[in-house]
């Protein structure tokens, strides 16, 4: 999930092309390698969403007398944060990615975690939570109607573990290279501590087009990376500004 940190270094482990090039330096960095604001906005309407639902649901569904208003509400609180934790699984979800910067260029290794933290959390989550609700429905057989969330997370979990395709999907591994001598801007976005390299490429009928390659930094090597850059590409402009993020480049 989102807020589970990596505590693995994973910079020895990346299968580097240019290791005989020197590494002037190397890092990884977890972000959300995307629109935050856009993402921040969609995760609050969800959440308002759900309730409304709820609320009309409960009072405007025309069959209020079949419902028991307290299985039902104590039904809305479980899956309530149980479809908050899955809706920010959506809008928060966060990119390792691993740089490695030599005098000529950088390697660039990234990929989405979240499928190999999902899965036990789900899981772990589906069991502690049955457990919970199976207590509940001891003391109250109304909460059995609870029952629904719980299961509903198991069967997600194993859907998720036994598909090597979504997995694949899920994980969307990438590599990239950049070398200096294309670089044509620097930018840098210190709000998110971004740096942005605009570099030229050619689309598949041959077009050229601009864009921004994108460098993460950690607060304390934001400096020292913009430093070097400049140092790699003396003749090149630099610019402190906002830089619209996407999910494979900047602009």
């Amino acid at each position: 999930m989102w807020f589970i940190q990596p505590k693995k270094d994973y910079v020895a482990e990346m299968p580097w092309k240019h290791l005989d090039e020197p590494a002037v330096m190397s890092w990884q960095i977890r972000v959300r390698d995307y629109d935050t604001g856009i993402a921040n906005n969609t995760f609050f309407l969800i959440a308002i969403s759900i309730v409304l639902f709820f609320y009309f649901v409960l009072f405007y569904g025309g069959e209020k007398e079949k419902i028991e208003l307290d299985a039902f509400a104590k039904t809305f609180i479980v899956l309530y944060f149980f479809l908050l934790l899955i809706a920010m699984s959506m809008t928060h979800q966060t990119t390792i990615i691993v740089y490695r910067l030599t005098e000529k260029g950088c390697e660039i290794f990234s990929w989405k975690p979240q499928i190999d933290s999902v899965k036990p959390v789900m899981k772990w989550t589906a069991i502690i939570s049955a457990v919970a609700v199976v207590v509940l429905v001891l003391v109250d057989p109304s909460f059995s109607i609870a029952l629904v969330g719980p299961a509903g997370f198991g069967l997600l979990a194993l859907m998720m573990g036994n598909s090597k395709s979504y997995q694949s999907l899920a994980r969307d591994s990438s590599y990239e290279e950049m070398a200096w001598k294309d670089v044509e801007e620097i930018a840098v976005y210190k709000k998110r501590r971004l740096i942005g390299l605009l570099m030229t490429y050619k689309n598949d009928e041959g077009a050229p087009y601009s864009v921004y390659g994108k460098i993460y930094c950690h607060k304390e090597n934001l400096d020292k990376c913009v430093n070097f850059l400049k140092s790699a590409t003396p003749q090149v402009p630099y610019v402190e500004r906002k830089l619209n993020v996407y999910a494979n480049f900047a602009t």
